[in-house]
């Protein structure tokens, strides 16, 4: 149960094909005496996977300029000077589909500290996941 969500949260957050919020729904809707514990595996799976897109981030920075680059120059200036207005607060928009992920990687070429990284990741995600129980479990 709790194995199935992890894996699933953390592939979520990478550029991975993935859905957690389905099996997190799931595993609520049979073991709803386990929310807490399943909210808190889920969150911390898709910070830590967020955590990766980071590392890559940081790590692809020597690699901008080369040919084989997965993202084109303009589409990486763009996204960078988004964070750069926005700042890391924009992080907090890291659990939207489709834009979550790739703000964390840029989060990661910016050099965004590790711990403001985690603090903010952790607000945006958690809540999402908290909402999710909410809903599943009838409160909202």
């Amino acid at each position: 149960m709790y194995l199935s969500v992890f894996i699933s949260a953390f592939l979520a957050a990478t550029i991975l094909p993935a859905q957690s919020e389905a099996v997190l729904a799931y595993q609520l809707s049979v073991s709803p005496g386990a929310m807490v514990g399943l909210v808190a595996v889920a969150t911390v799976g898709n910070v830590l996977g967020a955590v990766v897109n980071w590392g890559l981030g940081r790590g692809f920075t020597r690699y901008r300029h080369r040919a084989w680059f997965p993202v084109r120059p303009q589409n990486l200036e763009m996204a960078e000077n988004h964070y750069r207005r926005f700042g890391r607060y924009s992080l907090l928009l890291s659990w939207v589909p489709f834009i979550g992920d790739p703000i964390t990687v840029v989060a990661g070429l910016l050099r965004e500290p590790l711990w403001s990284f985690v603090l903010l990741v952790s607000i945006a995600k958690s809540s999402r996941y908290i909402v999710i129980a909410a809903v599943v479990s009838n409160v909202i």
